[in-house]
Formats: structure tokens, sequence, C-alpha cells
């Protein structure tokens, strides 16, 4: 068992308790796919539903975890405890309720090389034991594996991985990696252009797309292409994916040198890349709702509180909140936390408070006292909040 340091736990504000209190060409398909029905389970939490009111960070931070070695992903359980992956050694860490962490073990067959490694987890809870899903490189490519998650708080171990899907193509960079359990209960993987940036446009590559599975890798039967897990295509390393109370999915995207995006991801959409980098007024793709230099972001992981979005920055070193209309765009875009945690990896909504994950061991950035870190930001509703438009 390896023992990391806790800090302290999260500061909730009076202010939100009280707010909480009142408001209650068609690509081919993939040789292994089958077709089956879409099916939309209920996934499992103990914690409140947030009001979508706009929403954004507070100035109080708590560091819950410190010493984290490459940190890519990190999801909360409904039992207290969160799992977090470390990209380079291909180990799953458990933070415990009551703070500090332990290992819970490593996934076989990760192999690290560049932005490659064990990247996005994902939980399914709807199954007994549930399942712990990740996207992980290994010698041959990138794929998206589960398994059973077994015990209890302080007692957590992973079964033997089976494959969901393989054959992304991967890279030394541009390897996406995000995965996430949409409200119709599929999983949706981003795949990067693994430094090919004509994969985007290729719709018989993997790479370059938003993909979307049934939770045992089929193909759900409602995809924008028969017999193709491509659900969305034309990206170039999207990292960030969520969804509002409305339904829509947004979606970061790295740019290359001018531009990063954030984009409302539509079945069978094409977003451009390698023709369009950022808005380019073409009615033959898709642009993004807003975009930034990529010295302003250089986004990574994404979370949606109600209508409010929130995306990490690593060379950006900011954490930017946004606030869209009524499930589209016009969108507002605020930056919190300029330089204070360095490169932030991942962020994610855990109650009325936002967990982020620093990301400055991983070789790029420039490590401070006690990183990596996993912090607590406690929310709270915007202050001075201009309605887009």
């Amino acid at each position: 068992m390896r023992a990391r340091r806790s800090v302290g736990a999260g500061v909730a504000l009076a202010a939100v308790a009280a707010l909480l209190a009142a408001c209650t060409a068609t690509p081919p398909a993939q040789p292994s796919a089958t077709r089956t029905p879409t099916h939309r389970p209920t996934p499992s939490s103990s914690l409140p539903a947030i009001p979508a009111i706009p929403w954004q960070p507070s100035d109080q931070t708590t560091t819950l975890e410190t010493g984290l070695d490459a940190p890519w992903s990190v999801v909360p359980l409904a039992s207290g405890s969160a799992l977090i992956s470390e990209r380079d050694s291909g180990t799953i860490l458990e933070r415990l309720p009551q703070g500090g962490t332990r290992v819970v073990g490593k996934v076989p067959a990760v192999v690290h090389n560049g932005e490659g490694g064990l990247l996005g987890l994902a939980v399914q809870n709807v199954s007994a034991p549930p399942f712990l899903y990740a996207y992980e490189t290994t010698a041959s490519d990138n794929r998206v594996v589960r398994m059973p998650l077994d015990g209890v708080p302080g007692s957590y171990s992973i079964g033997a991985p089976v494959d969901v899907i393989k054959g992304i193509p991967k890279a030394g960079n541009h390897d996406g990696g995000r995965i996430a359990f949409g409200p119709d209960g599929m999983l949706y993987v981003t795949a990067g252009d693994a430094s090919n940036s004509t994969n985007a446009q290729d719709v018989n590559s993997l790479s370059g797309k938003i993909l979307r599975l049934t939770p045992e890798g089929a193909v759900p039967n409602d995809n924008p292409f028969p017999g193709s897990p491509t659900w969305s295509y034309g990206h170039r390393n999207p990292q960030g994916i969520g969804w509002d109370s409305h339904g829509t999915m947004w979606a970061s995207e790295f740019g290359q040198n001018t531009w990063d995006e954030l984009n409302i991801i539509k079945p069978g959409s094409n977003y451009g890349w390698p023709n369009v980098e950022g808005i380019g007024n073409d009615p033959k793709y898709t642009d993004p709702v807003f975009q930034w230099k990529t010295s302003e972001a250089s986004p990574s992981g994404l979370a949606v509180v109600g209508d409010t979005i929130f995306m990490s920055a690593l060379r950006g070193e900011r954490l930017w909140t946004i606030w869209t209309t009524g499930g589209g765009a016009p969108v507002t875009a605020k930056p919190f936390f300029d330089g204070t945690f360095g490169r932030i990896r991942d962020v994610v909504a855990h109650g009325n408070a936002l967990w982020i994950l620093t990301n400055n061991t991983d070789g790029r950035g420039s490590p401070r006292r006690g990183d990596d870190k996993l912090v607590e930001v406690p929310l709270i509703p915007a202050q001075s909040f201009k309605r887009p438009g």
C-alpha cells in the first residue's frame, strides 16, 4: 500500500448550501462491431442535483492530495472514494473518503510514450459489481478496456481487462483519451489524430474522431453512420466532453498553432481539421462556438454543472468558466486561477464543488512544491453575471 498525504477536506459555502436547500462519406463498419438496440440505464449517484443556474468557482481552495505522479483523470465514486489515473506508470489510485490514497493496481499492457499511457477513466455503476473503464496506450494501439471494480472504500481492486474497442491509432502525441458515459447510457471516446492529420477526414480511420459505443463495445443502432462507432469527425485532439441540462454535448479541443476550440457536438458532423483550425466560416464544416489562442488554453478535461462549463487549460494554466445560452451559443468565457496551479489536466464536478487535477510532473510543466495535486474549489452563484447575447 502506498500512502499519500491528505491536507484537508473541502469547504462548503453557506450561500451555496442555502441555495441548494431552496432549489431542489460513410465510414465502413468495424470488423468486430455489431449493431444493438440503444438502451438508457440511469447511473447511480449519492451526490445532490445542482440547480442549472450560472456558477463560478469561489476563491477558496483546499488541497486534498499531493505527490501525484503525472495524473490524467479523476473519477469520484458514489461510495465517497475516487479513482485517479497516473499516465506514465499505468497505476490507478484510490482517493479515500477520509483523505489519503492507496494503490488499486496497474492496468496491464500500458505503454507510456510521450502523451500516451493510462489516460481517461470512467465508471459504469449500473451493474454489480460496477465496471471501471480505462483508455490506454499499448505497444500497438490506443484502446478502451473495462475491468470489474470490486470492494468497498479502502479495499477496491480491479479484475482482468476486457477490450471494449481497440485499434485506435496511437502516437507520441494527439492521443485523445477522454471517456465518459452520456445521459443516454452510451460510452463516448475522444480519439486524437495521432499526428496524422489526414486521419481526421478519413472515414476509414478511428482517429480524429469522437466515438460512441454501447458499454460492451457494440455500435448503437442510432449512430449516424450505420455499423460505425464514429459519432463526429474532423477533430485534431479532443480531450474534454460533457453534457448540460439541455442534453447538449460539449467538447474541448487542442488546436495546432493558432486556435483552440469549444464545440457543440452533433452526430455525423465534420469539425474541419486539418482543413480548418478554429472558426473558418466554411459551410462544409461545423465551426466552434468559441475559440482561444493556444497560449491561453490548450484545453484538456471539461466539466459541466447545469449549464455552466468549466474547462481546464494546460499551457494556459487557468480554469475557464463558460456560460452558455439555453444549451447553445453564444457563450461567454472568463478565466479563473490564472497561474495559481500551473498546468491543469482535469476538472470534474463533485457535489457543489469542483475537483481540479494539476499536471506539472508530466515533463512539460514546472513542478511546484507538492505537485501534482488534487484541489477542491467550492462553487458559488456567478457574480455580476450578464447572460451571453
